[in-house]
């Protein structure tokens, strides 16, 4: 079975169901925002982690009118707020654990993935 990180798309595919260009992917890989798997012969390959990047990607260019280095900034700061919670994660016990989920899901956060840390704190 596949986890969401085995790189399985090619970039013809990953462009297709984005809606971009090809080479909107090799800009964004360029600037740094993408780091897509590689065959031996060179070839880009992406997981399931890497489209939901360029989704968040294309959403925050496309939707919300962030530039390049916008966007650099704003998944540094979810990758560390990923990293972060994992980290919180070890440490709390299952008590502590239930009370931050509860009182994530009772928050109204308009920007932060709340879904998303509290996977992190269920796994």
């Amino acid at each position: 079975m596949k986890d969401e990180h085995t790189p399985v798309y090619m970039i013809s595919v990953v462009a297709k169901l984005v809606g971009v260009h090809p080479q909107t992917l090799r800009f964004y890989e360029n600037e740094g925002l993408l780091k897509p798997s590689r065959t031996e012969g060179k070839t880009r390959l992406y997981s399931e982690a890497d489209l939901k990047r360029v989704r968040r990607i294309v959403s925050l260019t496309r939707d919300r009118g962030v530039n390049v280095a916008g966007v650099e900034i704003i998944l540094t700061m979810e990758d560390e707020l990923d990293r972060l919670f994992e980290m919180l994660s070890q440490f709390l016990d299952e008590a502590l654990k239930e009370a931050l989920i509860k009182k994530l899901e009772e928050e109204q956060f308009k920007e932060l993935n709340v879904k998303r840390f509290i996977e992190i704190l269920s796994e």
